[in-house]
């Protein structure tokens, strides 16, 4: 069991709340349950959660070892592109998450992906990510790949790797950006400040390449193929930002007075282009532009 200690220096209110605000880990009602289960104590003895601290009261949180939640199958439809023994290629929705986490137990397309496939639990893969060989974003739609069995995701794994999956992204991005074929070379790291976002870095941060291609000029914005070589966390949302040409829509990286109306981030993985991991064919995947995003593209064109 986990040992906190906090040593009170003044009042600050009751006992829940001063845990709650000196260690930002645990919230009040994880505070709560574990002072009525004995599990804090001040000055070596238990007490209620509506004790308020004295200086000098030394406060003990005894935090019990959770073992990880394995996420479970929920039955929702799943647009699926391609199946076979070795794996899945699914056109996900915007406003999903690929894998459990923290604040997203469940609700996933890993919960999905359980219930239409139950084989997942046993094929000796990730219990909490199943499958799982990239990801996208929670508000980013298109094609993904899941493996089904562990050779298979060692093999894709090992393709996304090496540079030889080929991705093709639809982005709407303000402003016409020029020149119309051309490469975005900035390292990428996670904003020190805001550790949610990432950010280009002078230093320490991790190669990243977006090639792009304008294929659309429209009122105040184009729509490009954008193709990220590696595979950092927001790449495109923020390499797009750093030669500013954010991503329509764009809720972390984008402007926040924008002038073009969209539902979400106008960014799609449109086409995925691999390897397949057991017949060695190469195989590609395409996923439409979901309505939300062609409805935005055909009023912008009745405006041009």
């Amino acid at each position: 069991m986990e040992e906190l200690f906090l040593h009170v220096e003044a009042p600050e209110g009751r006992l829940d709340r001063y845990i709650a605000d000196h260690l930002p880990r645990l919230s009040r009602s994880q505070v709560q349950r574990l002072i009525s289960a004995g599990h804090v104590l001040v000055n070596n003895s238990p007490t209620k959660a509506g004790y308020y601290p004295l200086p000098g009261d030394l406060i003990c949180v005894r935090v019990p070892p959770q073992g990880p939640q394995l996420p479970s199958a929920e039955r929702y439809p799943l647009h699926i592109l391609f199946e076979d023994e070795a794996m899945l290629v699914v056109d996900k929705p915007a406003g999903i998450v690929v894998h459990p986490s923290p604040g997203h137990s469940a609700g996933t397309l890993v919960n999905a992906l359980l219930a239409h496939r139950p084989d997942l639990c046993h094929a000796d893969l990730d219990p909490q990510r199943p499958g799982i060989v990239h990801r996208l974003d929670r508000d980013t739609s298109g094609v993904l790949i899941v493996a089904t069995n562990r050779e298979a995701q060692m093999a894709l794994q090992a393709q996304f790797k090496a540079h030889q999956v080929e991705k093709t992204y639809l982005a709407l991005l303000y402003g016409h950006l020029t020149p119309q074929v051309g490469a975005i070379e900035s390292p990428i790291g996670r904003d020190p400040v805001d550790r949610k976002r990432m950010r280009i870095m002078a230093e320490g941060g991790r190669y990243a390449r977006t090639e792009y291609r304008v294929r659309e000029i429209l009122p105040g914005c184009c729509l490009v193929e954008a193709h990220p070589i590696t595979g950092r966390t927001h790449q495109l949302r923020v390499h797009f930002r750093a030669i500013n040409h954010p991503v329509v829509g764009d809720p972390v990286y984008g402007y926040r007075r924008g002038t073009i109306a969209s539902p979400r981030q106008f960014l799609h993985a449109w086409r995925l282009t691999l390897t397949h991991p057991i017949t060695g064919i190469r195989l590609e995947f395409t996923a439409e532009l979901p309505a939300d995003l062609a409805a935005v593209l055909r009023d912008l064109r009745a405006e041009r």
